[in-house]
């Protein structure tokens, strides 16, 4: 098909996923299904602990894709790991009737900050896990003031665990793929959480001050935190995006509100020479011009309906000249009814779009599911590399 610079055959997965990364063309489209404990706890029902790292590239050579791994280890930043000076941390954990239940306090010298989450027991697969906040921590105008007060920097202790986990992770991972781990979500989504997910969306009308202080203050401390990743073997930064998503906020309201902040992050990823993936797994047509002018890298999962808005030959129109795009496998009901056959031809299908002109990774729409049939993801991982070959 002509001559394509940079393109060789014989591609490791880590080389085609970092030169599709980069705006250039590989071998052939790589194909990296998103895998967390949920998947891996149905695969591997024998073990009693699973990791993003060690357990998903034994999956990834027994199953042969280009990992992606979305680790979660850095997903918690350093002023909820520790205590500082002037902001001691306290946490506790109970079990109840198959629910984890959190509580985090933050003491500080003028007012206690207190955060409350829940999630289901799911065994090994419990680290996947997102937990719902049932207690904001910052529920008043004094919570947002002490918050911001008293945030402290990063530390040097922080950054040295972030070399040396990026270091024993890269040691695993190989040439089978890229480090993609979590940063600390994305600045209107860790906002979000801290004040509560109905309270936050109406804050820029109700005191559009302190919104502003508090996701200033929060997008500075992300952009700190992921230049510090930057200094890591790390190849990807994660940004958790979905709570601003287009079916809760216009475009409008998110050039306005939300994108300055998030732009702040992903530019501090670019500066410290990663790559950064945005994470928005359901609805985001309306938000497509906004997602241009962000640049991320990548643009994950271009979810068609009924889990969201998106077409992925729009999407591939409105971005693909700039940002790549990860998808768009339904997983969450055709991949675990589909005959095989239905499957590898749907992969085909997605495969035939998105891959013209690079800047495409083949993926499911989230993660992998348990309950999927061992066969159905073995039949969208081979007909993907098969139909993606340039």
């Amino acid at each position: 098909m002509g001559n394509h610079p940079g393109r060789r055959h014989g591609m490791t997965s880590r080389e085609r996923l970092c030169l599709t990364l980069a705006g250039q063309t590989a071998d052939r489209v790589p194909v990296a299904p998103f895998v967390q404990e949920e998947y891996l706890a149905h695969y591997y029902p024998h073990k009693a602990s699973l990791d993003r790292v060690i357990d998903a590239v034994e999956l990834a050579n027994e199953l042969d894709f280009d990992l992606m791994a979305k680790h979660r280890a850095v997903e918690r930043p350093h002023f909820f790991r520790r205590s500082y000076p002037n902001w001691e941390l306290r946490e506790t954990q109970s079990h109840d009737h198959g629910m984890v239940r959190r509580r985090m306090e933050i003491v500080t010298p003028v007012r206690t900050l207190t955060l409350e989450e829940s999630g289901p027991e799911s065994g090994a697969a419990t680290k996947g896990v997102h937990f719902m906040v049932t207690r904001p921590m910052l529920m008043e105008t004094a919570d947002v003031e002490v918050f911001l007060k008293y945030l402290p920097p990063l530390d040097d202790a922080t950054r040295r665990e972030m070399r040396e986990i990026a270091v024993s992770w890269r040691a695993v991972i190989g040439e089978r793929g890229v480090l993609a781990p979590w940063g600390f979500a994305g600045v209107f989504n860790f906002c979000a959480q801290l004040s509560g997910l109905d309270n936050f969306y109406v804050a820029p009308y109700e005191d559009e001050s302190q919104y502003r202080a508090l996701m200033d203050g929060v997008a500075n401390s992300m952009a700190g935190y992921c230049h510090a990743l930057g200094e890591t073997e790390l190849d990807c930064v994660g940004i958790q995006a979905h709570i601003a998503g287009g079916a809760t906020t216009g475009p409008d309201f998110f050039r306005e509100f939300i994108q300055p902040y998030e732009k702040r992050v992903i530019d501090a990823i670019h500066a410290g020479g990663k790559f950064s993936i945005y994470h928005n797994c359901g609805y985001a047509k309306s938000l497509y011009p906004n997602y241009h002018e962000l640049g991320m890298t990548v643009w994950e999962t271009v979810s068609e309906a009924p889990h969201g808005d998106n077409v992925l030959a729009h999407a591939k129109t409105a971005l693909g000249d700039k940002i790549c795009l990860l998808g768009n496998l339904d997983q969450i009901d055709f991949l675990k009814r589909a005959t095989p056959d239905e499957v590898a031809a749907k992969a085909r299908e997605i495969v035939r779009i998105g891959k013209p002109g690079g800047r495409f990774i083949f993926s499911t729409s989230d993660y992998l599911e348990k309950s999927t049939p061992r066969e159905n993801v073995i039949a969208m991982i081979e007909a993907a590399k098969d139909a993606g070959r340039y």
